[in-house]
């Protein structure tokens, strides 16, 4: 495969707001922290069954690992990889325990109007495409997203992103595939960056070659005592 990069398509992700792309098998879409404090949160749904989702509970179960490194795929509930995660100049912190943000979440944060949410984005994304998902899916991969487990091993901590300006993720596409995105709305837990805790666009790009293209490694099974 040649070294070249070659982008097939670019959009942004405008702040508070979400888009998705369709994928054929062995392309990629790389995620881009144009500002270095945003987080995005990412589904994945295989394109020939919508029933069939990327899911975070499998995931980890796969790879043993409750965040993910370069290398490891995202499997999806019919435990089939879907995205393998092929490059990564951030920090490495991502996060795939909490789920995303939905209208409840901010009444329980105390709004008393409609804001906006990354679970209402996931299915305007997907609606951009003619997509109309069949349920709704809280468990998203959230890319940038910094919740460290404590000491005690059971406790997490909600943190600011530690992404710096213009680091990037590249995804690739383990079968045709639908991947959606979320610049994410919240504004009252701070998880956005430099302290304002104020949503700003990320940025993808849709890639046919030019990528890393490690090996899918298959599920984890424990060593015969």
């Amino acid at each position: 495969m040649s070294n070249e990069i070659v982008c097939r398509q670019e959009m942004t992700i405008p702040a508070r707001y979400g888009k998705a792309v369709r994928l054929a098998k062995g392309e990629a879409v790389q995620v881009v922290n144009v500002h270095g404090t945003q987080v995005v949160d990412c589904w994945a749904y295989n394109a020939a069954d919508i029933n069939e989702y990327m899911c975070m509970e499998a995931t980890r179960v796969w790879n043993q690992r409750l965040n993910p490194v370069v290398g490891d795929s995202f499997i999806t509930d019919q435990r089939h990889p879907i995205l393998t995660l092929v490059e990564d100049t951030s920090p490495g912190v991502h996060d795939s325990f909490m789920a995303a943000c939905d209208a409840r979440r901010y009444e329980l944060l105390g709004c008393t109007e409609p804001h906006r949410n990354c679970h209402d984005n996931l299915h305007e994304a997907m609606q951009e495409l003619g997509v109309t998902l069949p349920h709704g899916n809280l468990a998203s991969l959230n890319i940038f997203m910094n919740i460290q487990v404590q000491p005690d091993g059971i406790t997490l901590n909600t943190l600011p992103t530690v992404t710096r300006p213009g680091d990037y993720i590249t995804l690739r596409a383990e079968m045709d595939c639908y991947v959606a995105f979320s610049a994410c709305p919240q504004d009252i837990v701070s998880i956005q960056g430099q302290g304002d805790n104020t949503p700003k666009d990320a940025y993808l790009r849709v890639l046919t070659s030019g990528f890393p293209q490690p090996e899918v490694t298959g599920a984890w099974v424990p060593n015969p005592a």
